[in-house]
């Protein structure tokens, strides 16, 4: 193990050499269901990092070059429409990976935590990274919590990306098909749940909440 790359709300990553990184958990846990679904989804042409090895809180990753979507918006590099159509489009291919096992035609693989800062801009083009929280479902729920961790950027004072997390919601949600509004509840019990959600945030789940509603209201 070597430099320090980046470090999470729950896992930290650090370069092993030029093609590999390591993400370790802090709390512990076990990786193995997460590299099944990455080496799944990417088996069916989906953009995630390449699994090299997955043991304990241990993942070992291809190395990705390139800024987050969220550097990228912040650098200029990449305009708001161009992102959130990019992030909406993301979602779209993952849920029409065909699901494993599930007999309901409605159920879906689920990310559960896309959003721009686990996006990647690579050459090739954006690789979707930190699949934790994945699991099946129906994708109303993953538009939902997506859509709900952009309000929650709008409405927590003091995130660099705040000013314009409001306009980039309303793109993404104009580029969806699928309405959040079924499901939103549903994301709002998981995001209250979630132990790596501050308290702050945590207070400001029902503003999202209202946020993402009036923004769906406008486009479904």
């Amino acid at each position: 193990m070597t430099a320090l790359l980046a470090s999470g709300r729950d896992a930290d990553v650090y370069a092993l050499d030029e093609r590999r990184v390591l993400r370790r958990y802090r709390r512990g846990g076990d990786v193995a269901a997460e590299a099944v679904i990455m080496r799944y989804v990417s088996d069916h042409g989906y953009p995630v990092p390449r699994v090299y090895e997955a043991e304990g809180a241990d993942l070992v990753m291809e190395r990705l070059e390139g800024p987050t979507m969220l550097q990228a918006l912040d650098e200029g590099a990449l305009d708001l429409h161009s992102g959130a159509t990019v992030l909406a489009d993301l979602l779209e291919r993952l849920h029409k990976v065909r699901v494993r096992s599930a007999t309901d035609p409605g159920t879906r693989i689920l990310h559960l935590d896309l959003h721009p800062e686990n996006v990647v801009m690579t050459e090739g083009g954006p690789v979707v990274i930190d699949w934790r929280n994945s699991c099946e479902g129906p994708p109303e729920l993953d538009v939902a919590a997506t859509a709900l961790l952009i309000a929650t950027v709008a409405v927590v004072p003091g995130h660099e990306f705040a000013e314009r997390a409001e306009d980039f919601l309303d793109t993404f949600l104009s580029c969806t098909r699928d309405n959040p509004l079924s499901q939103l509840e549903a994301a709002v019990h998981r995001r209250h749940a979630d132990p790596n959600v501050t308290a702050e945030e945590k207070t400001h789940l029902h503003e999202a909440k209202l946020l993402v509603t009036t923004a769906a209201r406008a486009h479904f």
